[in-house]
């Protein structure tokens, strides 16, 4: 089997799930101690415990670059679910619910909140009756399970489990590369990994060279690059 790296599968295909990934180059969950403690606003114990382990599986570490548990993925999940998009303010809730076409996308009656908190009750649940804990597990036993998810089929209180995996790797996808002030990317790794330079205010001192690499540090929304406004001495700018 062919090994691809992790930066190349989220560079060029970016919504590849677990069951499409190379089983041979998967490396082993990262261990919390390498992490920063977080205190979850949303996520029970166990919870918590189910989700790093899962999406240290969907972008795991590698020799060069963390993954997303070491890059703070659970505490951007947990934000989100604890915030606005987790209580469904702008979802319409008041049915009828009934099953839809592709098309039509997301027809459970669930807030994310919801969703994600009554999947893991029974996914929960089932694993406590497993012989081993799924943060326990190997990685290819994990890697098992959340195929299983992908695939569908399974009915986790009313939310088909490829619904519940969908959320959870679009959510995972997000806090891997989202900006570091809401949680996740810590230490903007992901946009390092990808020679993103982040959220410049300003390129107008690039503005007129084309085709040209931008080889800055990355930096973040809640970051002033410059510590300030500075005035730019070659622009013909001046009050009428």
């Amino acid at each position: 089997m062919v090994e691809i790296s992790r930066r190349t599968v989220l560079k060029a295909a970016g919504l590849v799930g677990v069951a499409a990934l190379p089983q041979s180059r998967v490396a082993a969950a990262p261990k919390s101690a390498d992490t920063q403690p977080v205190a979850y606003l949303f996520l029970n114990s166990e919870e918590a415990a189910f989700v790093e382990a899962a999406v240290s599986r969907l972008i795991p570490d590698e020799d060069q670059w963390p993954g997303a548990f070491k890059a703070g993925v659970p505490n951007y999940i947990d934000k989100q679910l604890a915030g606005a998009w987790g209580a469904g303010e702008r979802l319409y809730r008041s049915g009828p619910w009934r099953p839809g076409t592709p098309s039509q996308g997301y027809q459970l009656p669930f807030t994310p909140a919801e969703l994600f908190r009554t999947s893991l009750a029974v996914i929960n649940k089932e694993l406590a009756h497993a012989a081993t804990p799924f943060v326990r597990m190997s990685s290819d036993h994990r890697d098992a399970y959340l195929a299983r998810l992908e695939k569908g089929g399974m009915n986790l209180g009313g939310v088909p489990s490829e619904v519940f995996f969908a959320h959870l790797w679009e959510c995972t996808l997000e806090g891997f590369f989202s900006d570091p002030v809401y949680g996740g990317n810590r230490d903007m790794v992901a946009w390092r990994m990808i020679g993103f330079p982040g959220a410049y205010a300003s390129y107008y001192d690039v503005v007129d060279q084309h085709g040209i690499k931008i080889n800055r540090a990355p930096t973040s929304i809640g970051e002033d690059p410059h510590g300030g406004i500075h005035m730019n001495p070659g622009i013909p700018a001046r009050e009428p």
